[in-house]
């Protein structure tokens, strides 16, 4: 076992008995470099990945390039789930001198932690064009030798090239009606009529462009905006990237059409998909979205609930298929001959023309991913039913892929969120129950006695490492949408808490916001990026959860804050919006008020149900009855009921409409 052994992350326990001496992150890897006059060998990678997997087995477990890196570099492993500041600097590195990223990434230092050599996967031997693993190690070492100073000009004009991205501010005032009209354009404009989504292969889910695209839609009444929306969700719903089975979304199609996914499944992208698709039977009423809602909350409930009541990162790709090998997709694609094994001539041909497998196959090795091509005309709902079950229940005697067991704070507040809403639209009290259990898990383990957010967890054990902006704005989000569900103001106070450490902490002069706190372990760079990647910007993360915040509880200070933050999303929507997408779904609250909603009555009630399921984007809720009410929600001070009825008060730009005790005046007021 090398310096691994013993940590949190599972990635790195993967890693823990190599014959490579791995040093996690930390400044005594770095003395250790400096000691002993070597570069650092710094691999970048995460358990769900697939060639992070091939690399190790080609690389990292072979003896002699292990003896070579041994002897030559320090070599440091980290999980970008735990450090997404270190995974964030160094991959804008990789990507301004390669012109791409991706993992694993390989990255050489100096013993100052500054760049000089860069690379994702390389191959154990020379291909394609390039060099073996081997022969870049030997090169690195010629450099570092042979032309020291050459190495550190690379090294100091790198660092002052990314020193010099900062962004000053957050922009100039805040996005309004021009701006999210152009972005609706610039969407239209890479919009896949044919298949739905946005751009070629590789093909991500939408997730937070398509909140944007519902959030528009509510406020404005664009129908292109719906429809690009909808089909985009009834277009990856019936394709291979939804797992037809047992339910959730794998993290993206490798073809433009949704028929081929890779197949790891994250947290992050089934809790945005869970609640996209609520929003958008929300929306719309489709039974399709309602169907894919609930079986994507059942899937990370039942595949990636812990026993601590977190929810874990992954689901990997690889597993073992019928003759023992790791390979991807084992667990979940199927043959017509596997079909026939368990279902026998007739459903099997049944079910092969219902999910599209065919002979030839649609994957590897005449294997085909199950979807749902459409082109089968009216099914007996009843046999789909009992085939879908007898091919689970067969699945299920597979060998299951690896899961990564570390709760992340930011994706967990993801789940929060989605699993409250989803239980409270479908009458689902228990996914609301283990919403709440997930919040209590990051208020013990992950606040603890610290009052920091910690970013990871595993067996209820904290993590070492400092939340990251995306932490507090996604677990802030969590609580804020629980508070709104369950009627409880603690959870109001928890969010208010953390959002209060975003003001303190990650905020600079002129509304920018950092990715790391002022206090936090200092890099090359101070990592700052807007932009979304598969999961929400911190910033613009923390942006929606403070104006939530704010309409919650008539803080200037925060609503102030989201302004600022938001500005930068004036500056990027109109010219990136697929990669701003959160940013102007929260453009979209801020346009539209948000709306706020007092439900003067019982938690649970008519009036309370028919107001979560208001279409204003951004709306906050707060319900509760009785003297207390107030001391729970701010929005609930001096809002009696009138006649002695549940009552609701909603108001928006400091202007309230008459107070009613009508749930169809309301659904009215608020677009349901």
């Amino acid at each position: 076992m090398n310096r691994l052994a013993g940590v949190t992350s599972p990635y790195l326990l993967q890693h823990a008995d190599n014959p490579v001496d791995w040093w996690p992150w930390g400044s005594e890897a770095f003395e250790e470099a400096k000691r002993r006059d070597v570069p650092v060998l710094l691999s970048v990678g995460y358990s769900a990945c697939h060639w992070c997997h091939v690399m190790a087995h080609e690389s990292f477990e072979d003896e002699t390039v292990a003896a070579y890196l041994n002897a030559h570099f320090v070599p440091v492993k980290v999980d970008r789930e735990e450090r997404p500041d270190v995974d964030a600097v160094y991959m804008e590195a990789v990507q301004a001198a390669t012109g791409h990223g991706g993992w694993p990434m390989t990255v050489f230092l100096t013993a100052d932690a500054e760049p000089f050599y860069f690379g994702t996967y390389f191959p154990p031997e020379a291909r394609h064009g390039s060099p073996s693993f081997q022969q870049v190690l030997e090169g690195v070492v010629a450099a570092w030798t042979d032309r020291r100073e050459e190495v550190a000009e690379v090294a100091g004009r790198i660092v002052a090239d990314l020193a010099g991205r900062s962004l000053v501010h957050g922009g100039d005032g805040v996005p309004g009606e021009q701006e999210t009209a152009q972005a609706l354009l610039g969407l239209t404009r890479e919009y896949d009529e044919q298949y739905g989504g946005f751009g070629g292969a590789p093909k991500f889910p939408p997730s937070m462009a398509v909140e944007f695209l519902l959030r528009h839609y509510a406020r404005t009444g664009s129908e292109g905006a719906l429809q690009m929306a909808a089909d985009t969700c009834s277009a990856m719903a019936r394709g291979g990237i939804y797992d037809q089975l047992g339910g959730g979304f794998a993290r993206y199609s490798v073809d433009r059409e949704w028929v081929v996914p890779h197949f790891e499944k994250m947290l992050y992208d089934n809790a945005l998909l869970c609640r996209v698709y609520a929003h958008l039977w929300r929306t719309t009423g489709s039974d399709e979205a309602r169907r894919i809602a609930l079986e994507t909350a059942d899937f990370m409930v039942r595949e990636l609930r812990t026993a601590e009541g977190g929810f874990a990162s992954a689901l990997d790709a690889d597993s073992e298929d019928a003759d023992g090998r790791h390979v991807e997709g084992a667990f979940y694609v199927w043959t017509p001959g596997q079909l026939r094994e368990v279902l026998g001539e007739d459903d099997a041909a049944f079910a092969a023309a219902y999910f599209g497998v065919t002979e030839e196959g649609t994957f590897e090795e005449g294997a085909s991913v199950l979807r749902l091509p459409g082109d089968t005309g009216p099914v007996d709902a009843a046999r789909v039913a009992d085939v879908r079950a007898r091919l689970l229940a067969a699945r299920a005697e597979r060998p299951r892929p690896g899961r990564d067991d570390k709760v992340v704070a930011a994706w967990n507040g993801l789940a929060v969120a989605a699993l409250a809403e989803t239980g409270a639209y479908f009458d689902r009290p228990d996914l609301v129950e283990r919403a709440t259990e997930a919040a209590d898990l990051l208020v013990r383990v992950h606040l603890g006695e610290v009052a920091r957010l910690t970013r990871t967890s595993k067996d209820g054990r904290a993590g070492d490492n400092a939340g990251v902006l995306e932490d507090y704005g996604d677990v802030a989000e969590g609580f804020l949408a629980l508070a709104a569900v369950t009627g409880e103001g603690a959870w109001l106070e928890f969010a208010g808490f953390l959002l209060d450490i975003v003001l303190e902490q990650f905020t600079g002069e002129g509304g920018q916001l950092y990715d790391t706190a002022h206090d936090a372990e200092q890099l090359i760079r101070r990592p700052q990026d807007p932009t979304d990647s598969a999961t929400p910007s911190g910033w613009t993360a923390a942006a929606g959860a403070l104006l939530s915040y704010a309409a919650y509880t008539g803080s200037e200070a925060h609503r102030t804050a989201a302004e600022g933050a938001l500005g930068v999303v004036k500056a990027l929507g109109p010219r990136v919006p697929r990669f701003v997408g959160w940013g102007l779904a929260v453009a979209e609250a801020l346009l539209d008020g948000p709306r706020e909603v007092a439900v003067a009555g019982p938690v649970g009630g008519e009036l309370h149900r028919t107001a979560l399921l208001g279409r204003a984007p951004g709306a906050v809720v707060a319900a509760g009855e009785g003297p207390g009410a107030g001391a729970e929600f701010p929005l609930l001070v001096d809002r009696p009921q009138v006649g002695g009825e549940p009552t609701v008060y909603v108001c928006r730009h400091f202007v309230c409409d008459a107070p009613t005790t009508d749930a169809a005046e309301l659904a009215a007021k608020l677009g349901g």
